[in-house]
């Protein structure tokens, strides 16, 4: 996979870099190593210059902090003093807000917020616990439109204008992302991209748009530059994909918050199912952006994740956590199998089916799934596993001969690749070989059937859940592509 290509560029007139004098500060560290290597070339960013670049007319940050507060978006009470100003106002050329996952990676969240706030304006960075994605698209961008509509050209620009900076993990990125998605259900125009302040612990959606994959060492400087440059850099899309669960009713599942309860199964009707389909079901609906897997490395992670939020003091960082996860996944007997007869050590073909619809193609067929295999991913991105690339650069052969095309993440298809052992599991994520390619595919149906087997685990984008089976009937996964494409700031 390479880099995503762009669809855009932000221009870069009127906006001057100061170059770095003989005497450095802490604005002029060079970041090595730490994820944002390649801003060294920044120099040092003014900051007087940078606030004429991003933040909003006070009229217009004021009016979008009460809707949001009073979660009214025609609560529009512009000041006095504003009527006149608003005539002079000049929208920035980049306005940004910056969404701050207080929770995410080393709990840098609160001095993260403190220095936003100090390089842009307080009404225009958001802590997560106390404003969500959703509000601020429903009431915030909402605001703007109103003021726009009343003939305010600087509104119109600024709505037009905008971009989001994410601090936080994939999942958080996620999350925004999800809520700005509602905007083009309601055919909305002039989307925000997103760009990654990566605070979680893979990082993988950072890592595939060039925002490096650890917090910087030197923060200080690094959030400025961080800033400037999402402010010049390109537009690329990305493909995002939608998850429909559906289990027998009565089945008990606590499913992450990404996934939400649907009234209607909406399941393909193209292909009857094999399995016996219970009289009534229940289903749950969500988008993922990076990847979703069933078996071993799942359950891994559902143990990771309930360990941690037994013990919150285990989370102290990325690499803390990354520590704990590997020891938990020694625990877990993918490393060292007694013997078959434990049901739940065995292949996944024993419990599952896959059919899958190619490009272009409307009809299903099934995949056999490798009798070894006890991890299947779908994977969207380059990056999975902390920047590993399971998938592997093919050559053009091999891509001829399976019937793949060159994997990118905005190419409508998503690659499904299986995990052995955790010996094979752990020579791919040291990139020494590649995972076992099962398909490529632009629809994808897991149908899973108890037996021996009571519980599957499951996760999408690091969220893992447990799934109960039944024995009678089958429970059904199936992903499509999401009709349209989500925005991000490339990095590079």
């Amino acid at each position: 996979m390479e880099t995503p290509r762009s669809v855009g560029e932000a221009s870069t007139t009127n906006f001057v870099v100061a170059r770095p004098s003989a005497k450095t500060d802490d604005d002029a560290v060079t970041m090595r190593g730490c994820g944002f290597g390649n801003l060294a070339w920044v120099g040092v960013v003014d900051r007087e210059e940078l606030r004429r670049r991003i933040v909003m007319p006070e009229y217009l940050r004021l009016a979008m902090r009460d809707c949001i507060k009073r979660k009214d978006s025609t609560a529009v009470q512009l000041p006095g003093a504003a009527a006149a100003t608003e005539k002079l106002a000049i929208a920035p050329h980049a306005p940004m807000v910056v969404f701050i996952n207080p929770k995410s990676g080393g709990r840098h969240g609160p001095v993260l917020k403190e220095r936003f706030q100090q390089l842009m304006s307080e009404e225009q960075v958001f802590d997560l616990t106390e404003v969500k994605p959703h509000e601020f698209v429903r009431y915030g961008l909402a605001c703007l439109e109103m003021i726009a509509a009343k003939g305010d050209e600087c509104a119109r620009e600024c709505r037009e204008r905008m971009r989001i900076m994410v601090a936080g993990g994939d999942g958080t990125v996620g999350w925004v992302l999800g809520c700005l998605g509602e905007l083009h259900k309601e055919g909305k125009s002039h989307i925000p991209p997103v760009g990654v302040i990566p605070l979680g612990t893979g990082n993988d959606l950072s890592r595939s748009f060039n925002w490096g994959g650890a917090f910087p060492f030197a923060w200080r400087s690094a959030m400025k530059r961080t800033l400037h440059r999402a402010t010049l850099s390109p537009v690329a899309k990305l493909d995002s994909w939608s998850i429909v669960v559906s289990m027998p009713s009565g089945e008990v599942v606590d499913p992450p918050y990404s996934l939400k309860p649907s009234e209607d199964t909406a399941l393909d009707q193209a292909l009857d199912a094999e399995g016996d389909v219970p009289p009534k079901a229940k289903s749950y609906e969500g988008v993922f952006y990076n990847y979703f897997s069933i078996g071993m490395d799942a359950q891994v992670a559902y143990g990771f994740h309930h360990l941690r939020n037994e013990k919150p003091y285990l989370a102290q960082g990325p690499v803390t956590n990354k520590i704990i996860y590997s020891s938990y996944s020694c625990t877990q007997g993918w490393f060292c199998t007694p013997c078959v007869s434990n049901p739940g050590l065995r292949g996944l073909r024993n419990i599952m089916k896959i059919h899958i619809k190619k490009a272009n193609c409307s009809e299903w067929e099934e995949v056999l799934i490798p009798k070894s295999v006890r991890s299947i991913v779908v994977l969207n991105l380059d990056n999975y596993g902390s920047g590993r690339h399971p998938w592997g650069n093919l050559k053009p052969n091999y891509l001829e001969k399976r019937g793949f095309v060159e994997a990118h993440c905005d190419d409508g298809l998503i690659e499904i690749f299986g995990l052995k052992q955790g010996w094979h599991a752990s020579f791919v994520m040291a990139q020494i070989i590649t995972a076992k390619h099962i398909a490529q595919a632009a629809a994808i149906r897991f149908e899973l059937r108890g037996g021996d087997w009571k519980d599957a685990f499951l996760q999408m984008d690091g969220e893992p859940w447990k799934q109960p089976m039944k024995t009678d009937y089958s429970t059904f996964v199936e992903i499509k592509k999401v009709p349209f494409q989500s925005l991000m700031i490339n990095g590079e």
